[in-house]
């Protein structure tokens, strides 16, 4: 099974560090979409794994988050692409679950619900704690320049983080991964 497994705000969707509270600030990086229709075609499953702290905080409720996934969902439709699984943590940055990441719950998670190993597994993020996931885990990380992602990648030489892939997006990221398997 090919499987990628993506953060949503900085990744899919324009990020804002206000949260992204409902679906008119959902707004899709342009290509993200496209990106994903495209690795389905290819047959890849895709996967969200998305700290949603808003929630904590009271920004938004779980059904406003639902409202901002069918948003996505819809457009992505359109655009003949789907989503396999979305794992979120709704917790706060000082709640101690193990699913926020760093930490690796949703990724181990969403592993576990597709019955495959995590190993060849990418997990592209745009900031420091998608990187770190991604490695406690074993997952491969990937981080795009997307959202947050320029400054994780100045990040990336002061710290003790090696061997991740920087794309300037996931529409990059997508052809490389496609023009590799074709």
């Amino acid at each position: 099974m090919k499987l990628i497994i993506l953060d949503r705000d900085g990744v899919i969707n324009e990020d804002s560090d206000d949260y992204i509270k409902s679906p008119d600030e959902w707004i899709p990086i342009p290509g993200s979409l496209d990106a994903i229709a495209r690795l389905n075609h290819a047959g890849y499953a895709v996967a969200i794994a998305s700290n949603q702290s808003g929630i904590a905080r009271g920004y938004f409720n779980l059904e406003m988050l639902a409202a901002m996934s069918q948003k996505m969902n819809e457009l992505l439709s359109q655009q003949g692409g789907r989503i396999d699984a979305m794992v979120f943590c709704p917790h706060g940055p000082r709640d101690g679950c193990d699913c926020r990441k760093p930490k690796p719950g949703m990724l181990i998670e969403i592993g576990n619900r597709f019955k495959t190993s995590l190993s060849k597994v990418l997990f592209v993020g745009d900031n420091i704690n998608d990187i770190k996931a991604a490695q406690a885990a074993g997952v491969q990380p990937v981080l795009v320049k997307t959202g947050k992602g320029e400054q994780t990648a100045a990040m990336l030489a002061d710290d003790d983080v090696v061997d991740v892939a920087v794309y300037d997006n996931l529409a990059e990221l997508a052809n490389s991964l496609l023009a590799d398997h074709s």
